[in-house]
């Protein structure tokens, strides 16, 4: 006899237990900031990614600062802080 699972395969079990909703958060995040930028800003930005192959050490100065002005202009910093906020909840951290 062949073993049956109750809850089916694991692929079903997975997609239940992903916080959908919290990923729809970060989609619209994201997305947010990625519209920020002009349409040939983005096409340098995903230039400059994969010319760096995720390593910034990869690119020349130039490229470099390049790269640092777009992400100014995309507000990592900010994206950031939104994300962290988004996966405690919304709780902010208590400073000493």
């Amino acid at each position: 006899m062949t073993k049956q699972h109750k809850s089916g395969s694991k692929l079903k079990r997975t997609a239940k237990a992903v916080p959908w909703a919290a990923l729809a958060q970060v989609w619209v995040i994201v997305g947010r900031r990625w519209e920020a930028l002009s349409r040939k800003e983005r096409a340098r930005l995903t230039e400059l990614m994969r010319e760096s192959r995720g390593r910034v050490g990869n690119l020349s100065v130039k490229q470099r600062l390049e790269l640092r002005k777009l992400a100014r202009k995309l507000d990592v910093k900010g994206m950031g802080r939104e994300l962290i906020a988004l996966g405690r909840g919304g709780r902010r951290r208590r400073r000493r």
